[in-house]
């Protein structure tokens, strides 16, 4: 199962402040531990939300909003993508991880859809398309 991991945004990560020597380091051992492990697809840390942009969707309409986007605690400051035998897994290497911010903060995991899910909906070459990326 692929399942999304979602460092919430804090405070501090909003206003642009990078992580010390000592994390970053710690977290590439904790990466480096996820690699070895078969696990990590992908991840990265984002920039705040003031660097970023929001797209409103209201039938036709589009709107676009500058950040920063208000809500901290709503958003995040960055991700991995996991492949990971179940939720169990999953929670176990997160609580593994490092404290990924300087002071409080959460970490969320989110199991990711695959094209199987979908089966009763997709046409015979979107499946095909599912299975092989999966």
């Amino acid at each position: 199962m692929r399942v999304m991991v979602l460092v919430k945004a804090t405070i501090e990560s909003e206003a642009g402040i990078l992580p010390s020597a000592e994390l970053l380091s710690a977290m590439g051992r904790f990466n480096e531990e996820l690699i070895g492990a078969g696990i990590l697809l992908a991840g990265d840390g984002l920039r705040p939300s003031s660097k970023g942009k929001r797209v409103a969707f209201d039938g036709a309409d589009r709107t676009v909003v500058d950040g920063p986007f208000p809500e901290t605690r709503a958003l995040v400051a960055g991700f991995w993508l996991w492949h990971v035998k179940d939720m169990v897994e999953a929670v176990a290497w997160v609580k593994r991880c490092p404290n990924p911010m300087p002071g409080p903060s959460e970490i969320e995991i989110r199991e990711l859809y695959e094209a199987s899910d979908f089966a009763d909906l997709l046409t015979l070459p979107v499946k095909e398309r599912g299975d092989r990326a999966g």
